[in-house]
């Protein structure tokens, strides 16, 4: 928010982005009035987060126990079975992707980083939104200001290693070699200058592939930033350890696609009435009983700008995609555009009108993305570069692959935040990020989490002193072992 309360709106340049943004979410807040479906478009009771008096010990216990005790644990080493079969489970495993093998620590972070959500998290309250799709929402009214502010931006120069001097026990980038379309080229660094490095990409060798044809897995050894980053980590013991989180693409990869409608008068009309949330307004519904684990979303429309009025836009993903569907007998991975929708369409309860639906479906593109929860693989600490490694003059690591202690991955405030912090210390600025909301210190929102994963709805908060609310409570219990 700090970012973009200067950055200006691409339709009024006198409104800022963050204003555009506040604005939508004070008129359109989400609340979703159906976040689970099964049985071919029967919705399921979601009212509570289903945990057992043992689950929502285990969450407690999550809460108190050190990253360092956790180690490189797995959610299915840390969970017990009954967990994965919970409300709380299909939630938080298709709204943030989360497996079974990756972080148990990265489940703490994020419970600890939202936990002041939790009371809304069945009905994704608190979530925010933005009026398009990100990249025109976010990143293009942040490119045109950059632009506009004489920043030039290479697209046809591949970064392929950098060289730095460790003497003095400094660490000083001195070169950054790379390819000019395909001409190889070197970039001469001074000590002034700065050298601000992704050293990993969630969506590195994406592929896509469109209604007659899947989005085949690239398995390169070319791996872009990630390639980049094993080159410069065995320079220096500082800067991390790249091969925990690129090495198994089987574990850190899944599958999206995009449906374009035209002139639709079946598929939204009929979600709406399932359930119940205008386009935009009700988030991620998740299919209990799909196979593939797909869940779908349908955005606030138009999803892109000059988006014609008789075009729609949906959205589905999978987290089991190397299992046979339910209605096509096939891996995920092995489908068709068509094919996935059609799938889709079976969990719907909309199979008996799929030839009809086909006939107005412009395009449906299916995107692989072979490192999208890398992020979560499982590591321990040193694994993450610091932002600014010990001794660095003009080098900081930036994204989703460098350490912010408290915060969580996967989010565009991670992003941000390493960034502002690079800057900030590089450049002996005398500023200090905004530190994370520390939620999980704060007794009213301890309270209030321990209530929602206890079910104790009727329990009053207002005037009752804490102690006679946790009077005789397994959490009591709990926390005075």
């Amino acid at each position: 928010m700090d970012l973009y309360s200067f950055i200006p709106s691409l339709t009024d340049p006198k409104h800022s982005v963050l204003d555009e943004f506040r604005e939508l979410n004070l008129k359109e807040p989400i609340e979703s009035h159906s976040r689970i479906v099964s049985h071919q478009g029967k919705k399921e009771d979601f009212s509570s987060l289903g945990l057992s008096t043992e689950n929502a010990m285990e969450l407690a216990k999550l809460h108190m126990l050190t990253e360092t005790k956790l180690g490189a644990t797995t959610i299915e080493e840390y969970f017990s079975p009954s967990f994965f079969k919970t409300n709380f489970w299909f939630f938080w495993a298709t709204m943030f992707a989360f497996e079974k093998w990756h972080s148990v620590v990265e489940v703490k972070r994020y419970m600890e980083r939202f936990m002041h959500l939790i009371g809304g998290l069945n009905r994704l309250k608190g979530i925010l939104h933005t009026e398009y799709n990100q990249y025109d929402s976010l990143i293009l009214p942040l490119i045109t200001w950059l632009k506009d502010n004489k920043v030039v931006f290479d697209l046809g120069t591949t970064v392929t290693d950098i060289d730095f001097d460790f003497s003095n026990e400094e660490k000083t980038v001195t070169a950054i070699h790379c390819k000019n379309h395909e001409k190889n080229e070197m970039i001469s660094v001074k000590k002034e200058d700065l050298v601000l490095f992704t050293n990993g990409s969630m969506t590195q060798n994406t592929t896509r592939g469109d209604m007659d044809h899947p989005a085949k897995i690239n398995r390169s050894d070319d791996k872009g930033c990630f390639s980049v980053w094993k080159k410069i980590a065995v320079k220096s013991s500082d800067f991390g350890h790249p091969e925990v989180f690129c090495s198994d693409i089987d574990k850190t990869k899944w599958l999206s696609f995009t449906v374009t409608l035209k002139d639709d008068d079946i598929v939204f009309p009929y979600l709406l009435d399932l359930t119940g949330d205008q386009p935009g307004m009700g988030g991620l519904v998740t299919i209990k009983d799909s196979s593939w684990f797909m869940s779908w979303v349908v955005p606030k429309q138009p999803h892109f700008i000059n988006q014609p009025d008789n075009v729609k836009v949906l959205w589905a993903y999978a987290l089991n995609l190397d299992v046979a569907g339910d209605c096509i007998p096939k891996t995920m991975s092995d489908c068709t555009g068509q094919e996935m929708f059609e799938e889709l369409l079976y969990h719907m309860g909309l199979q008996d009108k799929a030839a009809e639906i086909l006939s107005h479906t412009i395009n449906v593109i299916p995107s692989m993305m072979p490192y999208i929860t890398s992020q979560f693989m499982p590591r321990i600490a040193g694994d993450r570069p610091a932002v600014v490694p010990a001794g660095s003059q003009n080098f900081g690591f930036i994204g989703q692959y460098a350490e912010v202690p408290q915060d969580c991955v996967f989010t565009v405030e991670y992003s941000i935040r390493t960034a502002r912090v690079a800057v900030y210390d590089l450049m002996k600025l005398g500023k200090e990020v905004d530190p994370v909301y520390p939620s999980q210190y704060d007794l009213r929102v301890l309270t209030n989490a321990a209530k929602t994963c206890l079910n104790l709805d009727k329990v009053p908060l207002q005037d009752i002193p804490l102690g006679k609310l946790l009077q005789n409570t397994e959490l009591a219990a709990l926390l005075m072992s």
